[in-house]
C-alpha cells in the first residue's frame, strides 16, 4: 500500500503519539506504584499480613509516627478499633488498606436508627474518601468482638442490626462496593469439647445470630473475622503444648481420624471451618482479624516465645502446609503498640500485645516482609526528660505498700504482677516501680511524686536487666484526666509489696 504521507508528517504524528502515551504514563503511575507497592507488601501466598494499631494509652505515640512506622515496615493494612479522626488524618495519602472500628457501645444506637448510621458512615467514611488525599478504607468493623461470651446479650441482639444499617447508609454513600461491613468474632465464638477439630461448632447461644450474620456476609460477599489465639489456648488446655503453640517440629501431633495437627494455629483453624460448614457455610472467606503473643504478664509471655510465635506463624502462612483445607485470606497480627489502658480483667497480658513498645521500639528480631531482616524502629521520639519517681530508702517505709498499692490503682503496674518481667525484682524496688508509673503517667508532675514524702526524684535510671523503669512519651497534648484502671488482684498486689 502506498504512503501517503510525508517524512515530516510522519515525524509530527509520531511525536503527538509519544507525548499522548507519555502523558497516559503519567497519569497510571501513581496507580502502577500503587500496585507495585501492594505486591511487594503482602508478598505471602496465603493472603495479606497486617497489624491491629489500638490506641488505648495514656501517651499514645502520634499518629504520623505510627504510620511512619506502618510504612518503613512494609505494613499494607492495619485494623482499627474505632474512626479517630486523627489517625484517618494520618493514614490519608499512605495507601495502607484500614478497617475501621465501630466500638461496641454504639451497636444498639446503629440498630435503632438508620439515621445514626447515615451519619456515622457520613463522619467517618464518606469524608475519607472525598479530594487527594484518601484513606484506602476497605472494611468497616461493626463492634469489638461483640459475641464474646463474657458480654453475655450486652450487644448481640443489636450487632446485625446495626451492620444491616451501616450496609445501607454505604450503599446510599455509593460505597458499597469498595468498602465491605464485617463483624469480629471472639475466639470464644467457636469450639470442640472433645478437642477434635472435626468436632468444632458454634456456642449454641450463638447459633441462631451466626447464621443470620453470614447470611449477610455472604449476601454482601465480605469475609468472616474472627479471632484466632493460640496463647490463651495453650493458657487454658492443658493437652496445649508450648511447642505445639510455637509451630516446633518437636511437638507431638494431635490426631483427629486420619489427619495429625501438628500445630495450634491449624486446630482452631479447622475448628472453625468445621463450625462454618456445620452451618451451612463452608465457603466463606476467613480473616484472621487478631494473632499474636503477649511479651509480658504472665507465664511464658516473653519477647523470645512472641518472637518464636510469629516467625513459626509467618512461616506457616507463607508455605500454606499443614492441614488447613484453606488459609485466611488476611491476617491482623494482636498487635503494633503495646498499650497501658488496656481493660486486664482476662489478664494482665492485655497491655503487652504489641510488637513494638509503647514507643514504638522494636522488642525482638522479627520482619512483616521477605524485603527486610528485621524491624525498623519508630524515628526522632520525643521523651519526658530522663527522671525517674522512686522510694526514699532514708525515710519510714513502713507505709510504702499501701502508697504503692494507690499508685498502681491509677497506673500500669502489670509487669510486676506474678509472670510480669519485673515481678522478681522484690520489695522495695517494686514500690519504686509503682512509684515511677504514676510519675511518668503524671507527666513528670513534682506532686505525682510525693507519696506523704516516701517518694524521691532521680536522675539514676533505676532500670535492672529484664526489668525497665520506662520514661513516658513527651506528649504535651494530652489530657491531664488520669483514668482509673482497672486492678486486677488489689489483695495479691499488696501482698506482693508488704
Amino acid at each position: 500500500m502506498e504512503c501517503l504521507l510525508g517524512p515530516d508528517s510522519i515525524v509530527r504524528q509520531s511525536r503527538s503519539f509519544t507525548e499522548l502515551m507519555t502523558r497516559r504514563l503519567y497519569l497510571l503511575l501513581p496507580l502502577l506504584l500503587a500496585v507495585t507497592a501492594e505486591i511487594s507488601l503482602t508478598k505471602f501466598s496465603a493472603g495479606a499480613i497486617g497489624v491491629n494499631w489500638g490506641t488505648e494509652a495514656l501517651h499514645p505515640l502520634p499518629p504520623s509516627k505510627v504510620v511512619e512506622l506502618l510504612k518503613s515496615n512494609g505494613i499494607a493494612k492495619v485494623k482499627l478499633f474505632d474512626a479517630d479522626p486523627k489517625v484517618l488524618r494520618a493514614l490519608s495519602g499512605s495507601n495502607i488498606g484500614v478497617t475501621v472500628g465501630i466500638p461496641n457501645s454504639m451497636v444498639k444506637s446503629l440498630n435503632a436508627s438508620r439515621k445514626v448510621a447515615e451519619s456515622w458512615v457520613h463522619d467517618n467514611v464518606t469524608r475519607y474518601f472525598d479530594g487527594g488525599n484518601r484513606v484506602r478504607i476497605e472494611y468497616v468493623a461493626v463492634g469489638d468482638e461483640p459475641f464474646l461470651q463474657s458480654y453475655g446479650n450486652q450487644y448481640r441482639p443489636f450487632v446485625i442490626g446495626a451492620a444491616m444499617n451501616i450496609q445501607n447508609a454505604l450503599a446510599k454513600a455509593s460505597l458499597a462496593s469498595e468498602v465491605k461491613v464485617v463483624v469480629p468474632s471472639s475466639f470464644d465464638s467457636f469450639l470442640s469439647e472433645s478437642g477434635r477439630a472435626s468436632s468444632g461448632h458454634f456456642r449454641a447461644d450463638l447459633n441462631k445470630t451466626m447464621i443470620e450474620l453470614l447470611s449477610f456476609l455472604t449476601r454482601h460477599h465480605s469475609p468472616f473475622f474472627v479471632t484466632i489465639s493460640p496463647f490463651i489456648s495453650f493458657r487454658q488446655n492443658k493437652n496445649i503444648s508450648l511447642d505445639f503453640s510455637l509451630f516446633k517440629e518437636t511437638a507431638k501431633a494431635h490426631k483427629d481420624g486420619r489427619k495429625a495437627y501438628r500445630n495450634s494455629f491449624d486446630l482452631s483453624y479447622n475448628t472453625l471451618v468445621t463450625a462454618l460448614s456445620s452451618i451451612g457455610f463452608p465457603d466463606v472467606d476467613i480473616v484472621v482479624s487478631r494473632i499474636g503473643w503477649p511479651t509480658d504478664g504472665a507465664a511464658n509471655a516473653t519477647s523470645p516465645t512472641a518472637e518464636a510465635f510469629l516467625k513459626g506463624l509467618m512461616g506457616h502462612l507463607e508455605k500454606k502446609t499443614g492441614s488447613s483445607p484453606r488459609f485466611p485470606v488476611e491476617t491482623y497480627i494482636e498487635s503494633l503498640l503495646d498499650e497501658d489502658k488496656r481493660n486486664v480483667s482476662s489478664g494482665n497480658f492485655e497491655r503487652h500485645w504489641g510488637v513494638f513498645t509503647f514507643d514504638g521500639q522494636a522488642k525482638y528480631s522479627f520482619s512483616f516482609n521477605h524485603n527486610a531482616k528485621k524491624l525498623v524502629n519508630a524515628q526522632n521520639v520525643q521523651y519526658l526528660p530522663p527522671k525517674w519517681c522512686v522510694v526514699n530508702n532514708n525515710k519510714d517505709l513502713s507505709n510504702a505498700s499501701a502508697k504503692a498499692l494507690e499508685a498502681c490503682s491509677v497506673s500500669d503496674c502489670t509487669s510486676i504482677l506474678p509472670g510480669g518481667s519485673c515481678s522478681g525484682i522484690g520489695w522495695p524496688r517494686n514500690v519504686s516501680y509503682a512509684f515511677n508509673s504514676l510519675y511518668q503517667q503524671s507527666d513528670h508532675k513534682a506532686e505525682s511524686c510525693d507519696f506523704g514524702g516516701l517518694g524521691l526524684i532521680t536522675t539514676v535510671d533505676p532500670s535492672e536487666d529484664k526489668c525497665r523503669f520506662w520514661i513516658q512519651l513527651d506528649t504535651s497534648h494530652s489530657s491531664p484526666h488520669i483514668p482509673i484502671f482497672f486492678l486486677s488482684s488489689s489483695l495479691l498486689l499488696l501482698f506482693l509489696l508488704s
